[in-house]
């Protein structure tokens, strides 16, 4: 049986409870599906762990609007990326190699990682030094669907477990696992609770830090930015860039909190919970999608994140202008 996962941080008005449930931080459902200020989990399958002492020696920037819990970050230049994707990859609408292919391109070299978006993550270290604000896509592989249709979390970790005592991918404690589902997988929780969330668990040995992921298509009007995005394939087939989305919010907070004890505020708000599907200033794409970001190739649209500098704020990219919306 896989490990439990790790500690929860959730409670009424956001008041930090370590609860004896799963240590899972989730990006919730767009603002009009969710009630103010509230934030969603899906229901545990562990155990509480006590949080873990956080290295010693160097001074942590603060008073950002946004604290340091004494945790580590992961700060590998690029900090590697692995990706499960769980389900059929070969089927239609947003199920397809299409989509395959676009978040390839997005967590690939000269992408995502090293952009100013990416770089905004740099404002966050822990006391042996600072994100590097790099990123890159290691390793992938295929999972048609050992655990089924109907997944939990401990379904989400038997599969990610086999994957890394395979050999199929490598037990790295200083990367970020994807599990990606296509939109015919259902999770307790996603699309009415949530739209993604990350943890840290431990498989095979190691402090593995992963993040789920599903095919927006599922639940468009809950996790979608826009039924048709600006790399749709046709009308109203929006889950990769969907997706893309939601990646990036998962990402962003499994590399500045990645054991659940580091970056987040007095309201367990997290740098991308704070900009929770705030997209800041955007243009229109020749299908008319908004976009915000344009790199590789594409244009994309993205949230915007925490800045831990400047006394905070949420910002497209590293030291730009801050937006509320």
């Amino acid at each position: 049986m896989a490990a439990p996962l790790g500690k929860l941080k959730f409670g009424l008005a956001f008041v930090l409870v370590f609860l004896v449930a799963n240590g899972l931080f989730a990006q919730k459902l767009r603002e009009h599906n969710a009630g103010p200020g509230e934030k969603m989990v899906p229901a545990g399958d562990g155990h509480a762990v006590p949080a873990q002492a956080g290295p010693i020696g160097q001074a942590v920037v603060t008073g950002n609007g946004i604290n340091y819990n004494g945790g580590p970050v992961l700060k590998g230049n690029p900090v590697p990326i692995y990706i499960i994707w769980y389900g059929n990859w070969n089927g239609t609408g947003s199920n397809t190699q299409a989509t395959v292919n676009l978040i390839d391109t997005f967590l690939g070299a000269n992408a995502l990682g090293g952009s100013g978006y990416e770089r905004i993550n740099t404002t966050y270290g822990d006391t042996t030094g600072n994100v590097s604000g790099n990123l890159q896509l290691s390793k992938q592989v295929f999972d048609t669907g050992s655990q089924g249709t109907r997944l939990r979390n401990s379904r989400i970790s038997a599969a990610i477990s086999a994957q890394l005592t395979s050999g199929a991918l490598p037990t790295d404690p200083n990367g970020v696992y994807l599990f990606l589902t296509s939109s015919n997988v259902s999770e307790s929780g996603f699309c009415t609770q949530f739209c993604g969330f990350h943890t840290s668990q431990t498989l095979n040995g190691a402090d593995i830090k992963w993040a789920f992921i599903g095919n927006v298509d599922r639940c468009p009007s809950g996790c979608e930015i826009q039924t048709t995005g600006p790399n749709s394939p046709a009308a109203g087939v929006g889950g990769a860039d969907g997706m893309v989305n939601v990646i990036t919010h998962e990402s962003e907070e499994a590399i500045t909190d990645p054991d659940l004890n580091a970056w987040f505020d007095s309201a367990g708000n997290e740098d991308a919970d704070k900009c929770n599907f705030k997209f800041g200033p955007t243009q229109t794409a020749a299908n008319g999608a908004r976009f915000n970001q344009t790199f590789a190739g594409h244009n994309w649209m993205m949230q915007m994140e925490w800045e831990n500098s400047r006394g905070g704020g949420c910002d497209q990219t590293l030291g730009g202008p801050f937006f509320t919306n």
